[in-house]
């Protein structure tokens, strides 16, 4: 039996909020460079998702290898993603960085799903995005400005360079939660599913950290950072998001997440002691709206009443994307 999907939108909140400490926990790791962390995230984290998932990869195998070409396409996000991601972070700020990667990710989202899976959007869907979008823009805004106007030339060449990589970090994420996806309506279990391919994602970041990983063992502190990020926001995350995926479109989970940048600008404001002007608290105001109109059930689904699970169950067993799947809640 499928949870309702309110469980799965729930998961990826739960899943968001980890995902924001991730650029305030880098900073405690000052010596390590942002691929170094990325590798480690992205690299070990994968590879435990992979071990755990080992005895349902190996089960599904025949049908992982039928959907290689899907496989592949997720695992080489997932390699890209992170080095991208911290990259960022680094250049133009945490606040930044989070909010330009996860912000315009669920534009790349649905542009995916639009051309791939040709779903169609609800007005209550883009209602939910433009909020989430204008507060997000609001929030990299402010942050620019701020960066500008204390030191100058130099930092607003750097916030560009990470906004850049912050666009390449929206699309590999909205392509990794894509692929996952996709693997899991075609009967696929979510373990298998995302093991495979954060398994292989880890794979292919291994060469990284071999090369720039040495600064993360060089003290206790910088241990504990990679091995923080690596265990609860990468890899307890992405448990959660798996099981968010299940039961959600990746347009509507990557919307969802949205509250990641709201997580890492306030964290990056309490803990690291960045400046947050009232323009970016605007957007953080703006993001939680977006995350009330997506999530709060609408008067159609209420009045459907109980019977309409199980014909959502039915649809799932016969190997058919759920309704959420095909339509914006």
């Amino acid at each position: 039996m499928r949870r309702p999907a309110g469980t799965g939108a729930l998961c990826v909140l739960v899943a968001s909020v980890l995902w924001g400490t991730t650029g305030t926990a880098a900073t405690f790791a000052p010596d390590a460079g942002p691929l170094a962390v990325g590798a480690v995230a992205m690299g070990l984290g994968g590879l435990l998702q992979a071990l755990v998932a080992a005895p349902q990869i190996a089960r599904h195998a025949g049908r992982l290898r039928e959907q290689r070409g899907t496989v592949l396409l997720g695992a080489a996000s997932v390699a890209v993603y992170p080095l991208a991601f911290y990259s960022s972070m680094r250049l133009a700020g945490v606040a930044v960085g989070t909010v330009v990667s996860i912000g315009t990710a669920p534009l790349a989202s649905v542009l995916i799903e639009r051309v791939l899976d040709r779903r169609r959007l609800t007005r209550r869907w883009t209602a939910a995005a433009a909020l989430g979008l204008l507060g997000t823009v609001l929030l990299c805004v402010a942050e620019a400005a701020r960066a500008a106007g204390r030191t100058g030339r130099a930092p607003v060449a750097g916030t560009l360079a990470g906004v850049g990589l912050g666009l390449l970090a929206a699309a590999t994420y909205a392509l990794y939660s894509w692929a996952a996806h996709r693997l899991i309506t075609r009967r696929l279990p979510f373990r298998a599913a995302m093991g495979t391919v954060f398994g292989l994602g880890g794979l292919f970041l291994l060469p990284v950290l071999l090369a720039t990983g040495a600064p993360l063992v060089a003290s206790w502190s910088a241990a504990a950072v990679g091995t923080y990020i690596a265990l609860v926001p990468m890899f307890a995350g992405y448990v959660l998001f798996g099981w968010g995926l299940a039961r959600v479109p990746a347009s509507t989970a990557t919307t969802l997440s949205l509250l990641e940048p709201a997580v890492a600008a306030v964290l990056a404001v309490l803990v690291v002691g960045e400046r947050l002007p009232a323009a970016g608290w605007a957007g953080i105001a703006l993001v939680i709206a977006c995350l009330v109109v997506l999530t709060t059930p609408s008067p159609a689904l209420r009045r459907r009443g109980p019977g309409s699970g199980s014909r959502v169950r039915s649809g799932a067993r016969q190997g058919s994307a759920p309704p959420a799947a095909r339509d914006r809640t």
